[in-house]
């Protein structure tokens, strides 16, 4: 992690600003950090303001939810657009707050419907990036720092600079942009009139800030702007300073390298604790693990595999998307099938994908079980009862599953990429220390060897598999080791700002 030589003290106003949040609307795993950050800031003695789109989705009701402003006006490019703020105070002690528009955000889904996303989306989330310091003016609330999430609000830290400076209570707002994926798709790369829209100088529309081609790339934009940036891993961190890695960014943010952090994720144990998860068969700990044999058979009932307590069980819970690597999944899976394993699924997205395993079960009738969609008692009793979890991921900013899977003594076989190979210790089979089993390449005959690896130690080296699962199973990855990290952050970006020019 970089060195910044002034930081500021005492309680911070922390304004988080994110496109997605748990328990209120959630895609990915940038909705459990922006969800779950603020309560432990909250704690730590801040005030969190947490801002989100009003969508269609978010029952109202269930989360209490009251106006706040019944009209706020926010001045764009193209003239003031009106909506409406409604709010509610999470149990945690935060205050969360809605910004509702229905034509922009009252639609069936977040970013996409049917797996086509929102040819407007780039307004969408530029208003909501403007709207959230609008809110800020209007309800009379000074933020010390401005925590924005991905290309979604990433053009918030230009609105702090170009049109802010003189503003007598965002003048000295500081700005942090987290990085979650950085993939060319997850820039946010849209058309020029939406720079136009947003109503930010011409002066930004150049191609060290906002300008990509011809196109408007947000993303690129708010690293130019934020005080500091954060990537979800340090391995991550690492990985996008270098062509492959970056979708093309990595010139620009090399030019940031002395304002790029890494900080990892962390778990919400209260809902994944294998002692007391309730969607599980039964509980079990590192000591005594009965209970995970019991998850396994039933794992096997639900699935329609042969029921066979010895017989090596991998595990997937997935978005099916290139990136996640479950062709070569899909490409392996054959030679483990045929040499013993057996294989459990959950997820959905790319229709072939979804075929090609879909057609693996007929291939390998109680071998291969495959259920498309995403089922939350599913997910937790793939993480409780398989005995090895394959996440190949081609990049892998943080990743989440790998660490359900060591909690839940389910020994995670990954590609050493970004948060995967942050998090899990490879195999040792001199000593038998380790958690997981990884390999560098992202081709089927990588994963397949890893796999095969993994089988052999699952089926010759019990004391050795039996010992990396209770290892595994006492890592921790704490929310609260990463709400410090983004603390100091925090208080870095302040004190940058403070002399920002």
């Amino acid at each position: 992690m970089a060195s910044h030589d002034e930081s500021v003290s005492g309680p911070m106003r922390i304004l988080m600003v994110a496109s997605e949040a748990v328990p209120y609307a959630k895609v990915g795993g940038l909705a459990d950090v922006a969800g779950v950050l603020p309560a432990h800031l909250a704690a730590m003695g801040h005030e969190v303001r947490l801002v989100l789109p009003l969508y269609a989705s978010i029952a109202r009701q269930r989360f209490q939810l009251s106006p706040v402003l019944e009209v706020m006006g926010v001045p764009m490019g193209t003239g003031t657009i009106w909506c409406r703020v409604l709010g509610c105070r999470a149990p945690e002690g935060f205050d969360v707050f809605f910004i509702e528009h229905h034509e922009l955000f009252g639609r069936a889904g977040i970013y996409d419907e049917g797996g086509q996303g929102y040819r407007d989306n780039g307004r969408r989330f530029v208003f909501f990036a403007r709207a959230a310091l609008q809110l800020c003016i209007d309800s009379g609330f000074t933020p010390s720092v401005a925590h924005c999430h991905d290309w979604m609000t990433a053009i918030l830290p230009a609105y702090l600079k170009y049109h802010m400076a003189d503003d007598p209570r965002l003048g000295f707002t500081g700005s942090v942009l987290t990085i979650h994926n950085v993939g060319r798709a997850y820039q946010g790369l849209v058309h020029s009139e939406v720079f136009r829209f947003s109503g930010l100088p011409r002066i930004a529309y150049n191609s060290s800030q906002f300008e990509d081609g011809g196109w408007v790339n947000l993303l690129k934009g708010g690293i130019s702007q934020a005080d500091l940036l954060n990537a979800v891993s340090p391995t991550f961190a690492r990985e996008i300073l270098g062509p492959i890695g970056s979708g093309g960014l990595d010139p620009y943010l090399r030019m940031r390298q002395g304002d790029l952090h890494g900080i990892l994720n962390g778990v919400d144990y209260r809902q994944w604790n294998l002692e007391s998860d309730s969607l599980i068969p039964a509980n079990y700990s590192a000591e005594h693990l009965d209970g995970k044999a019991t998850c396994k058979r039933v794992l096997q009932q639900t699935f329609g595999l042969e029921q066979d307590p010895d017989v090596p069980v991998f595990g997937v819970v997935s978005r099916m998307s290139g990136q996640k690597g479950l062709e070569l999944v899909a490409a392996a899976l054959p030679d483990l099938v045929e040499s013993g394993a057996q294989f459990v699924l959950v997820g959905s997205g790319d229709r072939d994908l979804e075929g090609r395993f879909q057609h693996l079960t007929w291939r390998y009738p109680g071998r291969v079980g495959v259920f498309i969609g995403f089922d939350n008692a599913r997910a937790h009793l793939v993480e409780a009862g398989a005995d090895l979890y394959l996440m190949p991921s081609l990049w892998e900013p943080c990743g989440l599953n790998q660490l359900y899977s060591l909690r839940y003594g389910t020994l995670p076989v990954v590609r050493a990429t970004g948060g995967l190979d942050d998090t899990v210790e490879n195999y040792d089979p001199e000593t038998g220390a380790g958690t997981g089993f990884k390999f560098a390449r992202p081709s089927a005959r990588a994963l397949r060897d890893a796999a095969l690896w993994a089988m052999d130690v699952y089926g010759n080296r019990r004391r050795h598999f039996r010992a990396m699962q209770q290892q595994a199973m006492r890592q921790r990855f704490e929310w609260w080791e990463a709400a410090r990290a983004y603390e100091q952050l925090y208080r870095w970006a302040i004190g940058k700002r403070r002399h920002w020019r």
